[in-house]
């Protein structure tokens, strides 16, 4: 993959910021239109409680699902079986950039799991791990047609991966410390 030098608004957004909260609220939509998508998101977890959920969300319009949850909730033993790609985060195995869920292998996703709770038909499954965990899930999409995702943005997913991962586990730590923050 080519080294490309991240956005000038993406540099900004890291420079501008030190909270992770006000850099997830900030970045996603530049991230989203980077990508040209109708969604991204934000999946945060604790691998040691197996609690989870959808922190942030960007859409491109007020037609496009919100899927944030406001609670942490645990995650339901059965996932990985039900759900290929959360399966191969959990392992944390490469990203997995799907062009089309209507004709991706059942190997790398449940299309009817994709269909019933995320709607969209081609996204980056952008995992976000350290120390051979899984923390967090950045998950650009797009809804009513195919995406074949380039390699330019193959590059700017892998350097969102480098710069988002340290930044989810230290909210991540913050927020899931104690009962009185979740």
């Amino acid at each position: 993959m080519t080294n490309l030098v991240l956005p000038k608004a993406v540099q900004d957004i890291l420079v501008t910021y030190s909270e992770p909260d006000h850099i997830f609220t900030a970045i996603l939509p530049i991230i989203g239109e980077v990508l040209q998508c109708d969604r991204c998101f934000l999946y945060l977890r604790n691998p040691h409680t197996k609690m989870g959920k959808v922190g942030y969300c960007w859409r491109r319009n007020e037609n496009i699902p919100d899927v944030r949850e406001p609670e942490w909730k645990l995650e339901l033993e059965s996932l990985p079986q039900e759900d290929p790609l959360f399966a191969a985060a959990l392992r944390t195995a490469p990203s997995i950039y799907v062009e089309d869920v209507e004709i991706a292998s059942p190997e790398v996703l449940n299309k009817n799991y994709e269909r019933e709770n995320f709607g969209h038909r081609a996204l980056i499954h952008a995992h976000l791990c350290q120390d051979n965990q899984l923390w967090g899930i950045l998950q650009p999409c797009i809804f009513g047609q195919p995406r074949v995702w380039s390699d330019s943005d193959h590059a700017f997913i892998s350097q969102m991966e480098d710069k988002l991962t340290p930044l989810v586990v230290a909210y991540v730590k913050k927020s899931t410390a104690s009962p009185a923050n979740n």
